[in-house]
């Protein structure tokens, strides 16, 4: 069943979303401007498009374990928005929730990504279509909640915190003196998230692998995306040339048995270059200094 809403808008890309979770889900949106619809009920097989004008700029995410009335009041288990509706009405996703963020080109290139740096709930696919340029899909398909260390796992295993939101401290959140590229480093625990998702954005500096450009493009935006859709990795902003979800989960133990599971990510590391900090919201003024700073060939931040 699919559904398509408008919002009065000159358009500048359609979003559609996608359920392949086997239960659920309640995307949210946050952008800037408001598109006709920030939050709403999606159940397993279904999708549903929204229109949004050249220019938007923003991010999505699930919920999930949510109950609403029938007057549209409740609350959400995972990427809960505070609203206390459906509708998140210019609220944000309270961490941990994966996040697919854009910034609409007018004329120009769209920038997108998908975030890890507020933590993890679902996995998520960001795939372009009817664009031109590197279009490449990126996002997270592993199921982190199974991989989550116990001190970054949120109480009934539903979702998985980033570090930063666990204990707060600037090594971890890229703050203060540790604001900066040259500063802030790979955590052990960004370091998981990257190894089971290389294109993600792990950490606030983590750009050379996650950052992705397409222009005049539509984009599907899938919940538990099947392991067959794989991530469509190829050139990023600042990397070398071409180159079911579930609800719960049990962890592995701590950060350190986690990783040696899976040592790959040793050699996929970013080197620590920047072209953005990573913002709580992906306002358009630092994707145009992104643009500028790949187009210079020096690293900027805001």
């Amino acid at each position: 069943m699919d559904a398509k809403d408008g919002d009065g808008s000159v358009s500048g890309a359609t979003f559609t979303f996608v359920n392949k979770c086997n239960q659920t889900v309640w995307p949210g949106s946050l952008g800037n401007p408001g598109l006709r619809s920030t939050g709403f009920e999606l159940q397993k097989g279904t999708s549903r498009s929204f229109q949004a004008p050249t220019g938007w700029s923003g991010r999505f995410w699930g919920r999930t374990g949510c109950n609403f009335d029938g007057s549209g009041h409740g609350r959400c288990s995972t990427g809960d928005c505070g609203s206390g509706k459906m509708e998140c009405d210019g609220a944000g996703a309270n961490p941990p929730a994966t996040l697919a963020e854009f910034t609409l080109g007018s004329g120009s290139q769209d920038f997108y990504d998908v975030s890890l740096v507020d933590g993890y709930n679902l996995p998520m696919m960001v795939e372009p279509s009817g664009g031109s340029g590197s279009c490449a899909s990126t996002g997270c398909t592993e199921d982190l909640n199974l991989k989550c260390p116990n001190e970054l796992r949120i109480e009934g295993g539903g979702a998985c915190r980033s570090a930063c939101d666990a204990f707060g401290t600037p090594e971890y959140c890229c703050k203060g003196e540790y604001a900066s590229p040259s500063t802030c480093s790979p955590s052990v625990y960004s370091q998981i998230f990257k190894s089971a998702c290389p294109t993600s954005y792990s950490y606030a500096y983590d750009d050379a692998t996650s950052t992705f450009t397409c222009t005049a493009a539509d984009y599907t935006i899938t919940f538990c995306p099947s392991s067959s859709s794989g991530q469509k990795a190829s050139k990023s902003e600042g990397s070398a040339p071409d180159g079911s979800g579930s609800e719960s989960g049990s962890g592995s133990g701590s950060a350190q048995e986690a990783m040696l599971a899976d040592g790959s990510w040793l050699a996929k590391l970013a080197t620590g270059d920047s072209i953005r900090r990573h913002h709580p919201f992906g306002a358009t003024q630092f994707w145009v200094l992104a643009l500028a700073s790949v187009s210079l060939g020096s690293i900027f931040r805001t």
